[in-house]
């Protein structure tokens, strides 16, 4: 615990550092961060599940709490306004104190519309961070989620710092736990239901807690890319199940995903040889490189696995340059990870925030930016036989060039996804996710 706040305290000075330093060349005198508040249901009386500012968490690891705020003027400690209401019909917060509390002036605050009394008593050149502008129009405060200031952090978040990296090592380590229950759940031939709950208990979530829906998928779901329904009935026959899911961890996120089959066949081979170039490309990762030429390579992979396995009929450069590799791999390599699951930053050259686009030819990449030591982020290869891109292929001239008989045998299994998340170093690539022996 002392070694977790020793390097929270150091996260703090990091991040008023680079307040300081983008507060100064905005002429900010304060930032006031919001961590949300309630939203309630249409034509109800509840409100959905609480998300909290990603602004916010990256002060405080505080994920559960509305109506919380930090205020910073990027020298003195920070203060925290932690709403702690009366309140008989729901469970009251306790009174902060963990080992990250030392790092604020932290101030109770019993009622929301009482906040204005905590604010700075010049507001003229303060800037408010947070979802609710109508707040911040009713506090008066005329300057809001300033362009400048949000590329600025969103540019550096991609930079962790020692502490964000003990996060996401935790927020790993309890993701493999749960991706192991939940291959035993598939072997045991449990729903897909079934496997999610066994996932959830042996993370110690629920299902808001995780930071992203997780993806059960089983036999022809596993090539939906964003499978979220959850067959209450498990099938005839298992045969192949994917499963894209994560943990939580102070706020920052894990995102981890395998695919297996039930019984030896062809598909489980490439599955290994998917998960085998994978490991090599990871090995090539380092300081200076693109993200987008790593993405490229990988659809060389990509093609050299489609011409192996004869599911194309030619060689590794034909498919690639006649594009058919983003019928089989048709999303990005990955995408940074963090305080968000996609976390911000992935398309700035600098942080002005300008902008680098996809290249045409990849318009799903979730991240264009040169790869550097601190960042950490996502690979995740896939090979899928997703029915409507195979029929937008047949009717084009590329279609005479895939083995139809191949794909058939294939397509009951669905798709493949291996996804482990690294941290870049200056002179070696950390990987979390195999670290904690899930292979």
């Amino acid at each position: 615990m002392k070694q977790l706040k020793n390097l929270f305290n150091q996260h703090i000075d990091e991040l008023n550092a680079r307040a300081k330093t983008i507060m100064e060349r905005e002429n900010i005198h304060s930032l006031i961060i919001h961590s949300g508040q309630a939203h309630r249901q249409f034509l109800d009386d509840m409100d959905y599940p609480f998300k909290v500012n990603p602004q916010f968490k990256a002060w405080v690891p505080v994920i559960d709490n509305p109506n919380c705020w930090v205020i910073v003027d990027g020298v003195s400690k920070p203060t925290l306004v932690f709403y702690r209401p009366v309140d008989f019909w729901h469970k009251v917060p306790a009174i902060p104190d963990d080992f990250w509390t030392d790092a604020f002036n932290i101030i109770l605050l019993k009622k929301p519309d009482l906040i204005a009394e905590y604010l700075p008593q010049d507001l003229t050149r303060a800037a408010y961070l947070g979802e609710h502008i109508d707040v911040a129009e009713v506090l008066n405060i005329d300057i809001r989620n300033p362009e400048e200031l949000l590329s600025y952090f969103h540019y550096h978040r991609a930079y962790k710092t020692d502490y964000e990296m003990v996060c996401l090592r935790e927020a790993n380590r309890i993701a493999v736990k749960g991706h192991q229950a939940a291959k035993a759940a598939f072997l045991a031939k449990k729903s897909e239901y079934q496997i999610q709950m066994d996932y959830l208990q042996s993370i110690n979530h629920t299902e808001n807690e995780v930071p992203y829906s997780n993806i059960i998928a089983l036999n022809e779901n596993t090539a939906i890319l964003h499978y979220t329904m959850l067959d209450q009935e498990a099938p005839k026959e298992s045969i192949s199940f994917l499963i894209d899911a994560g943990a939580n961890f102070n706020g920052y996120a894990s995102d981890i995903t395998r695919t297996y089959t039930f019984e030896d066949h062809e598909f489980r081979q490439i599955i290994n040889v998917l998960n085998a170039k994978q490991l090599e490309l990871i090995d090539t990762i380092k300081p200076g490189m693109s993200y987008v030429d790593l993405h490229i390579e990988m659809h060389a992979m990509v093609a050299q696995i489609l011409s192996d396995f004869k599911i194309v009929n030619l060689d590794p450069q034909s498919i690639i340059d006649k594009g058919i590799t983003n019928t089989f791999f048709p999303h990005g390599l990955g995408h940074f990870l963090g305080l968000q699951v996609h976390d911000m930053g992935g398309f700035m050259s600098d942080d002005k925030g300008t902008h680098v686009p996809s290249p045409k030819e990849h318009p799903f990449l979730r991240c264009t930016r040169m790869i550097e030591a601190r960042q950490v982020m996502t690979i995740e290869p896939g090979l899928y036989f997703i029915e409507s891109l195979l029929e937008d292929i047949k009717a084009t001239e590329n279609g005479v060039f895939i083995n139809w008989s191949k794909v058939e045998e294939l397509s009951p299994f669905g798709g493949i996804r291996i996804e482990d998340n690294i941290i870049v170093h200056r002179d070696y690539v950390e990987n979390m996710t195999r670290d904690f022996g899930l292979e």
